[in-house]
């Protein structure tokens, strides 16, 4: 037999995966060892790091896209005075301790601004070559480090100047909680800036001081350790086929002081979408690394795992029982029937045939068993005796039938399979609502909203700032436009015109349409006038902006439209009710909310209604109830104002995380009354309980997946060629001597065919040889009795059987001649 044919692989089939499944699930359900942290603790700490990175490159990559696009903006217009430069970047972004103006021919500093700017780090590969440009960390004679950002203006007939920024490289000003501090670290392992750790002065006792002196220490260990695992290239450090972050991330588990273990994620600064051009951030070579101590608890129930062990044996002797069954039901008749038909295709018809018991392998018995007596019959048996037999043996072969037949043992074996899958999969470790969700995952979902409300509110003045740089460009390239311009601008109070004029329009037209090829942030850019009237345009259809003091310059409009409207604006100076405003792509909006291990994340305005989710929504759609609570309880002014809050929501069986951080901070949205609301069900955290349950689950689906394969396997190739054998067996028994049987596999079954066709030839052979003596005889015996003599008397004789004497004649001879006797 073929080494994938017939019944004995399939059997075999089932053994093994009933074996591997066990292993499995011994492994995967049983005892594990005990972890230092939970996984769902070690994966916040993960997702807070990713967080921290994204928020710092957004950071760098604005500070230098601002810078850049200041100088581009400056150098096309007419000369500035570099004090002014530095005057008007410092009124519009908060972003830089220090600023610079170089005159590059005579290396001599024009203007400064803020913190002094060491200069000693300028030189031929700073300002020329492919790396020209690029923004450098330098070392302060303090010993802090700074990012200089560097950018050109150049004006006709006039020498090149040099716009340089310093920034620090600390973490963001977000929310870290009570306990979690954050570091910035260089490729080597050198810690650039930290955050959370300020709280040295407020600790009173030697024990507090130990500790933090202690997290001081972790912090650098993990620092060397993180720095090390992102030198990895992002693809080969993932696992094949897994997406998320896209640059390198992970956890790590530090030492343990005091019951508390000190945990840290890390993650690499790099561009937000793989298949864009790397950032200038991601080319400096950082990771963020979040630390957290936590208090080291078990990770399960030691009594629920020993359920494993106990599912994997229970599973073995199924197993095995199903494995017996298909072996004596199926396995042994079918080839107890491939050595009868052989046997008797041979020509040995002396022993009669052991018929099975019952089902199709009884059918195609029974037939045997005809086909033997009829083939028999030649051998000095009496006919009508060999066909009483035969019928009586037919008619107990129909007997003998049983409908169920071969499929009686394949769902026999799914009952056996079906009494393991259905417990382990669905009832083993249903988890209820009752399950422990550690602390600190609620803690982090409320510090994770707030890092994404600061998010959010960060890009939202990063655009107003934008959106203020470029009128002050418009009412400059106007002034110029006019004539009245003297290049280094004039004070808003003494500039009284009322709008911008056609010629004016058309500048303002250019420089919009750059802005926006340049900001994928926004949808539309427009000049509105004190009337209402919309002047210089670029992009989408602009919507009606609503002048007013008391009017945010952030604000969302278009109530009962398919989509939430978000404007902002900034006064064109020189025109006087003149206002540049710009319309916030939703989308925008959406893609800095979704983040993994956050869930649902909306925000929703002052008036509680969304508009801007994760996952989608309808336009000013009320949030569901348990949110909405959690909105009306986060804007309640506590102390200076509104704070973040988080709770633990169970409603039957069903475990939540839910928390809501208002926006609060600086800026123009700080008190715009919008809210960042987030939930997420705690069985996507990796808890120890759900783990179990979704491994239970898994352990039933592949017990399924086994017998769908195995007993589909043998309904396919054994049963379903079994049962139409059994009728082509009925049918040949019965006198059916024309229909050739053909063997369709190379198999148990297909040697059974194979057997029956050339019994058909042989009882094909034999009738013919009956058929043909009995013929003969009868010619012979017709031509006798009608025979005539030469003198044409005619002959009467009478034939019959004489004994051992032979044969004999008595004729009556009748002649013309003579009267006869």
């Amino acid at each position: 037999m073929p080494l994938l044919g017939g019944i004995r692989p399939p059997i075999a089939l089932l053994c093994v995966l009933v074996l591997a499944l066990a292993g499995l699930t011994a492994r995967v359900l049983g005892p594990g060892k005990d972890m230092v942290a939970p996984k769902a603790v070690l994966s916040s700490q993960q997702y807070f790091a990713e967080d921290g990175a994204i928020a710092l490159r957004a950071s760098i990559d604005e500070r230098v896209t601002d810078l850049q696009r200041t100088a581009a903006a400056l150098s096309s217009g007419g000369p500035v005075k570099p004090e002014r430069i530095l005057s008007d970047l410092g009124r519009t972004y908060q972003k830089w301790t220090g600023t610079t103006v170089v005159d590059l021919q005579s290396a001599e500093v024009l203007a400064t601004r803020g913190e002094t700017i060491p200069l000693g780090w300028l030189d031929k590969d700073v300002l020329t070559g492919g790396q020209a440009l690029t923004p450098r960390m330098v070392r302060l004679e303090t010993g802090d480090v700074r990012l200089m950002t560097m950018a050109v203006l150049d004006w006709k007939d006039r020498p090149q100047q040099l716009l340089v920024a310093s920034s620090s490289l600390s973490v963001p000003a977000i929310n870290l909680g009570p306990f979690r501090s954050m570091a910035v670290v260089a490729r080597d392992g050198e810690i650039l800036g930290t955050a959370g750790f300020e709280r040295a002065e407020a600790l009173n006792s030697d024990q507090e001081r130990q500790e933090l002196s202690f997290l001081h220490k972790q912090m650098g260990l993990l620092s060397d350790r993180a720095a090390a695992k992102t030198e990895q290239h992002p693809v080969r450090a993932k696992e094949p086929g897994s997406r998320g972050y896209p640059g390198v991330s992970g956890s790590l588990v530090g030492g343990e002081y005091n019951g508390r273990v000190a945990t840290a994620g890390y993650a690499s600064l790099s561009s937000s979408n793989p298949d864009e051009k790397q950032s200038v951030a991601a080319g400096l070579g950082l990771t963020v690394v979040a630390l957290l101590p936590v208090v080291q608890q078990p990770t399960g129930e030691q009594g629920r795992e020993l359920y494993g062990l106990a599912a994997a044996g229970v599973l073995v002797l199924l197993g095995l029982l199903a494995a017996g069954v298909l072996w004596a039901t199926v396995q042994r008749p079918l080839l107890r029937l491939f050595l009868e038909s052989r046997r008797l295709a041979r020509g040995d018809l002396t022993r009669p045939v052991t018929v099975p018991r019952w089902g199709e392998a009884a059918r195609i018995g029974a037939a045997l068993e005809r086909l033997r007596r009829r083939l028999n019959t030649g051998a000095g048996e009496d006919p009508e005796e060999s066909t009483d037999s035969a019928d009586s043996a037919a008619g107990s072969g129909r007997r003998r039938r049983i409908r169920v037949g071969g499929r009686g043992p394949l769902a026999l074996t799914a009952a056996l399979m079906l009494l393991w899958c259905v417990p382990v999969g669905l009832l083993l470790h249903d988890t209820d609502g009752s399950v422990s969700v550690p602390t600190t995952m609620v803690n982090d979902q409320r510090d994770r909203t707030d890092l994404i409300a600061d998010r959010l509110r960060r890009a939202l003045n990063e655009a107003q700032a934008d959106l203020v740089s470029t009128s002050r460009l418009i009412g400059t390239d106007v002034e110029n436009d006019n004539g009245t311009g003297t290049g280094t601008g004039t004070d808003e109070d003494d500039r009284t015109d009322d709008g911008i004029g056609a010629t004016d329009g058309e500048a303002a037209t250019r420089l919009l349409e750059e802005t926006l090829d340049k900001h994928t942030r926004y949808r539309a850019l427009y000049v509105v006038d004190a009337d209402g009237s919309v002047g210089a345009r670029a992009g989408s259809e602009p919507h009606t902006w609503n002048s007013g003091k008391d009017l945010p310059l952030v604000r969302v409009s278009g109530h009962g439209g398919k989509e939430p409207v978000i404007q902002a604006g900034a006064p064109v100076p020189g025109h006087k009710g003149s206002t540049l405003v710009g319309e916030i792509r939703v989308e925008f909006l959406n893609s800095l909310l979704a983040r993994p291990g956050l869930g649902e994340v909306r925000v929703v305005d002052s008036e509680g209604l969304t508009i801007a989710a994760s996952n989608g929504f309808l336009a000013f759609e009320k949030p569901p109830a348990d949110l909405t609570d959690l909105v009306r309880a986060a804007g309640v002014r506590v102390g200076a104002g509104p704070v973040e809050n988080a709770l633990l929501i169970r409603e039957g069986n069903a475990v939540k995380v839910a928390a809501a951080a208002p926006f609060s901070g600086g800026g123009v949205t700080a008190d715009i009354g919008w809210t960042v609301v987030s939930r997420q069900d705690a069985e996507q955290f990796k808890i120890a309980p759900y783990e179990r349950e979704d491994r239970s689950v898994l352990a039933g689906m592949l017990g399924l997946a086994a017998i769908i394969l195995v007993l589909g396997w043998i309904y396919l190739v054994v049963v379903r060629p079994l049962r139409a054998l059994a009728t082509g067996a009925e049918k040949l028994a019965d006198g059916d001597l024309k229909t050739v049987l053909y063997p369709r596999y190379q198999d148990e079954v297909g040697a059974v065919v194979r057997s029956l066709e050339l019994l058909r030839q042989q009882a094909q052979a034999h009738r013919h040889n009956q058929q043909a003596r009995t013929h003969d005889n009868t010619r012979r015996t017709a031509a006798t009795r009608s025979g005539v003599d030469s003198d044409g008397g005619d002959v009467d004789i009478a034939v019959g059987h004489g004994g051992v004497h032979g044969s004999y004649i008595v004729g009556r001879v009748v002649d013309s001649n003579v009267g006869g006797r």
